[in-house]
């Protein structure tokens, strides 16, 4: 059977106005064609621009030398990548508030890390790279810490070399009680009653202003004592000795003692002339200078311990905490004008110059106790890393902005 044929229907031919009307329509629809391919390609073009501005800077940013060890350079990945591994267990609120304080320790453990492995193959330790990997294996550690589990390996074998022997060596030592008190005429008044039967130590809780060297600091080595003053005292007695008063113009003691001269008074400020002493009885011997009438600023320039010295005291406008003492305002907010204060006493301020009070209880050679011994390689250690630090370059560039940068980055991927 034959297919059935389509009816054919003539083709129609259109007429010029139909071509006019479709030219018209095609040119439009290509202009505004080529119109968006060019917008799309500017709109592109800048969009491509800014992330390779941006891509360049963060390059630019992660490849800086942020700290410079000697001939060795560390740059801002590996400082981001580094407190990023040392803050792992940190929350993000924790490190959002005090990222920048942990990443200056960041910084300074990188340093220390550094040193240390320049420094200790001067004395022939080294670590091996597969103890380097089966520390990082056994703590499950990744790359990240390689460096920092190093420095870990290489102090332990420093702590070996530098306390070898002292498992077996009997050593030279002194079992001492310590107080530091601020003036000869108080260290006087102690030994009067500690040779009375007063008791060292508690004397030394209530009358000693420097509490890291103060009462029974058992039996120490020489290398351990405190200064070469204390030293000196503790190996020179006869045990069971009180030492006589020993003056130490460096000593650091936290207590001082205020003369306070208001000059004048604005509304809630007040002028005044402020010397801080070292102690009661300097203060008292100035306050009588001054009765006597020496000149305020001139005993300052000389006397004072506080930085207002160098204007011979002279503070203008001053408000209530500025100084950050009570004990200071207590007494300047309430003075009689233009006269000078009693010795104020200031536990809240610093000053130098003190008299040691040393008891040797008793000396000889003697085994180190376990503690002793810790603080001894401690100690040792500590002055190892001191001298090669002197003997090194160490530069850093992390400024606050820098600190901020990569800590924001760390968190960034938390």
């Amino acid at each position: 059977m034959a297919k059935k044929q389509k009816k054919a229907t003539p083709e129609q031919t259109p007429t010029k106005h139909q071509l006019s009307k479709w030219q018209r329509q095609m040119k439009i629809r290509r202009i505004v064609i080529i119109a968006a391919v060019v917008f799309l390609v500017g709109i592109s073009s800048w969009v491509g621009y800014g992330y390779y501005e941006d891509y360049k800077a963060s390059t630019a940013a992660w490849r800086e030398v942020v700290i410079e060890v000697n001939d060795a350079d560390f740059n801002m990945e590996y400082f981001v990548k580094t407190l990023d591994a040392l803050t792992a267990s940190m929350n993000y609120s924790t490190l959002s508030l005090y990222g920048s304080y942990f990443a200056s320790m960041v910084a300074d453990t990188i340093i220390d890390g550094e040193l240390l492995r320049q420094g200790a193959p001067s004395l022939n330790i080294t670590v091996t790279a597969a103890e380097i990997d089966a520390r990082l294996k056994q703590y499950e550690y990744d790359e990240r810490y390689r460096d920092m589990v190093t420095a870990v390996l290489l102090e332990e074998k420093l702590r070996d070399h530098l306390g070898a022997g002292l498992n077996d060596t009997k050593m030279q030592q002194a079992h001492i009680q310590v107080m530091l008190v601020e003036s000869q005429q108080v260290a006087t008044e102690l030994i009067a009653r500690i040779e009375a039967g007063g008791n060292f130590t508690a004397l030394a809780k209530e009358y000693s202003y420097n509490s890291s060297i103060e009462g029974d600091l058992g039996w120490l080595p020489e290398e351990l004592m405190p200064n070469s003053l204390i030293a000196n005292a503790a190996f020179n007695l006869t045990p069971p000795t009180l030492s006589q008063p020993i003056y130490d113009e460096t000593a650091v003691k936290k207590v001082g003692y205020w003369l306070i001269e208001v000059t004048g008074v604005q509304n809630q400020t007040i002028n005044a002339l402020v010397m801080l002493l070292p102690s009661k009885a300097q203060a008292e011997q100035i306050k009588a200078q001054l009765a006597a009438g020496a000149n305020f600023s001139a005993l300052a320039r000389n006397y004072s311990q506080h930085k207002s010295k160098t204007n011979g005291g002279k503070l203008d406008g001053l408000k209530r905490g500025n100084m950050t003492s009570s004990a200071f305002d207590a007494v300047a907010f309430n003075l009689t004008l233009n006269t000078v204060s009693d010795p104020v006493k200031d536990t809240s301020v610093q000053t130098t110059g003190g008299y040691w009070l040393v008891m040797v209880i008793d000396s000889g050679e003697r085994q180190l106790q376990e503690e002793v011994k810790g603080k001894l390689i401690d100690k040792r250690l500590g002055d190892w890393r001191q001298a090669w630090a002197a003997n090194s370059t160490v530069e850093t560039h992390l400024d606050a902005s820098k600190l901020s940068w990569a800590v924001n980055k760390v968190l960034e991927g938390r």
